[in-house]
């Protein structure tokens, strides 16, 4: 009979008692933390192009949803450097579950732009092929994506793929059900997945004080035998080497891994959402100056790793991909409504056929 190993000890899963940090908030160096190496200086300047060209994104989709070319969109900026330093971390047959405010880390990740935003232009389904890009649809009910993700862990490590999986969530993800059931089914199982938390302060418009009276949301994976750590979220040096070691540990056969990212939303919830109506701009302000994308690029300039050149060229680019973007999302889509009925059921339903028959009648009869 087949014994499985034991657990890492209570002291081995207890996250640090202040996040951890290789960057100040003004760019200068910290004191290196121990039990993380730093990544190497090609990875970084590979994340701060990324992270350009993400936030160029992620303004443009903004724009285009304004333009009525978006049904919605939840922006991500401020959260360039998890999202970044999530993909990173991941080899290219590794998998991520995202939710729906990681478009930037699919752009990080090489999916087609357009494709991203297929779901939040309202229409069918999944703009692109999850399996092909090994990410799963992005996921709009909070923490549903954490039990999945396990399950899909604990088939890569059956098939001894050597696979991990990362799953993103929100804090006010890390108050539902699921997501406790996927820590507890994680652990059990040992599966090789990383549960990433991106602390943002906010669930829509609920702060995280009445949200959770956890000392850190990183705390909620010691009670179930998952290592933790926390990590300052606008430090992408700090979230890259935490997330590699937590890809590692997961790769490893060690079991799941737990990171919460303190970081911020600085836009609102969605387009739809007045974020004044419960935070003050002062607030907003204060974290400003802790943007993710200015505090690495000045680290790199000053080590001499990223000229005023390579600034330039990267916003550059950041300028083409976001104009392409725009003529591609301005172009009207080629739909077929009766589309909406395939893919929901292998064999269609009754009531499917009906609905279906209904719409193709009302077509008609407009003409």
């Amino acid at each position: 009979m087949s014994v499985r190993r034991p657990g890492p000890s209570v002291d081995g899963l207890l996250p640090s008692p202040v996040p951890v940090r290789f960057v100040q908030e003004d760019g200068s160096p910290g004191t290196p933390p121990e039990g993380y190496p730093p990544p190497a200086d090609a990875r970084l300047v590979d994340a701060y192009r990324r992270m350009v060209l993400g936030r160029r994104f992620d303004r443009q989709a903004t724009a285009l949803t304004r333009q009525g070319r978006l049904a919605v969109y939840p922006s991500s900026r401020g959260q360039e450097a998890c999202q970044v330093a999530g993909v990173l971390a991941l080899g290219a047959d590794d998998w991520l579950f995202p939710t729906y405010r990681d478009s930037v880390a699919l752009v990080a990740r090489g999916i087609d732009p357009v494709e991203v935003l297929t779901l939040l232009r309202g229409d069918w389904h999944c703009g692109y092929d999850p399996e092909a890009v090994r990410t799963a649809p992005q996921c709009t009910p909070l923490a549903t994506q954490t039990v999945h993700a396990v399950g899909m862990a604990e088939a890569l490590r059956r098939r001894g793929t050597g696979g991990v999986v990362m799953a993103f969530v929100g804090d006010g993800g890390t108050s539902e059900g699921d997501f406790h059931e996927a820590l507890n089914y994680a652990a059990v199982l040992r599966a090789p997945v990383v549960f990433l938390v991106q602390n943002n302060r906010y669930a829509i418009s609920v702060p995280l004080a009445k949200q959770s009276a956890a000392p850190a949301l990183a705390y909620k994976g010691v009670g179930y035998g998952v290592r933790s750590e926390q990590v300052d979220g606008n430090d992408l040096v700090a979230v890259l080497a935490v997330l590699t070691e937590a890809v590692r540990y997961a790769r490893a056969g060690d079991g799941p891994f737990l990171v919460e990212a303190h970081t911020y939303r600085m836009d609102a919830h969605t387009n739809a959402d007045d974020a004044s109506r419960y935070r003050d701009a002062e607030e907003v302000e204060r974290w400003e100056s802790a943007d993710p994308i200015a505090r690495l690029e000045t680290y790199l300039r000053d080590r001499g790793l990223l000229s005023a050149a390579d600034v330039a060229a990267a916003g550059e680019a950041a300028e083409e991909f976001a104009a392409r973007l725009r003529d591609r999302m301005s172009a009207e889509p080629d739909t077929e409504p009766a589309e909406l009925f395939e893919h929901v059921f292998a064999e269609p339903t009754p009531q499917l056929r009906e609905q279906r028959a209904r719409l193709l009648a009302e077509l008609s009869a407009e003409g």
